[in-house]
């Protein structure tokens, strides 16, 4: 049986440019390097930067939407899935996630940080909300996911 390949969550601002675009796309391209599945939430900003960069590596990428409708998806997108479910999807995405990458963000990226937190999984940090107990601050997106897959044993 061949094992289930990392699924590792990248979050963050519904909104990027600049410097945390890049970090973002390349968060997106170290997962799909890795050969792990990326799922976020399917819409722009940072969300949108990571699938673009998996997709451009090949990457396999999840979108888990808000929305009732999988058209809203960005199109990096390979599977989108529709929620109905505005942010309660944040707790889809940290159940989902094996370990989950924050890039930036605000508010709703600090939900998802504590949903995930409260439920064991590990929550990396690139230039998101600081000081928060058990998040893995990193420097780059290449610490970042290497952080990831060291918590969780696999091997790159």
């Amino acid at each position: 049986m061949t094992p289930r390949r990392p699924i590792i969550g990248v979050i963050g601002s519904g909104q990027c440019a600049g410097p945390i675009h890049k970090i973002a796309l390349e968060v997106g391209q170290e997962i799909a390097r890795r050969d792990a599945v990326l799922v976020c939430g399917g819409l722009g900003g940072v969300m949108e930067a990571a699938a673009e960069g998996a997709a451009r590596e090949g990457g396999l990428t999840v979108g888990i939407l808000p929305g009732p409708s999988i058209h809203h998806a960005n199109p990096y997108i390979r599977i989108p899935i529709a929620t109905d479910m505005g942010h309660a999807r944040n707790v889809i995405i940290a159940h989902t996630a094996d370990a989950l990458v924050a890039v930036a963000g605000g508010s709703g990226t600090l939900s998802e940080i504590g949903h995930a937190l409260k439920i064991g999984k590990p929550v990396i940090g690139l230039r998101t909300i600081p000081n928060l107990e058990r998040v893995q601050y990193m420097n780059t997106a290449q610490e970042a996911v290497a952080c990831a897959f060291e918590i969780l044993g696999v091997s790159a």
